[in-house]
């Protein structure tokens, strides 16, 4: 079978939010454990980093490589997942295929918004995002 290098579900859906700007949110019930999207990616070296960040790209880039020294830009949805320190979904990353994978945690019920931790790709944190420290 031939690897799956992107896919969205289709009853995922970006609203907008009251107080978080756009979010990705779930038409349907999500089990957990559900791979919900793999975005492909649009790796950044270290110097092409050091320019994004100088830009509004920079609150959706995600650090990359085993050293982070690199950045990707996702392409689908991921850019649009909302931070919590409490997710419903985490965040895998594949430096080999250059791909995002975006897994269910818990269930998910319709209609509810799904959450990534910026801070820790396996889940909740308490560690401070950087624009909570503005």
């Amino acid at each position: 079978m031939p690897y799956i290098y992107a896919m969205i579900l289709p009853f995922l859906t970006i609203i907008s939010t009251t107080n978080r700007g756009r979010g990705v949110f779930t038409s349907e019930t999500i089990l957990a454990g559900t791979t919900i999207e793999i975005s492909p990616v649009l790796v950044l070296n270290a110097e092409e980093r050091a320019n994004v960040e100088k830009t509004l790209l920079h609150d959706y880039i995600f650090e990359w490589g085993e050293d982070h020294a690199s950045a990707a830009v996702a392409l689908g949805y991921l850019s649009m997942y909302n931070h919590t320190a409490n997710p419903n979904c985490k965040y895998q990353m594949d430096f080999e295929d250059q791909t995002i994978s975006i897994i269910t945690l818990k269930d998910v019920l319709a209609g509810e918004e799904l959450f990534i931790n910026y801070m820790n790709a396996e889940g909740a944190s308490d560690k401070a995002v950087w624009f909570d420290a503005v």
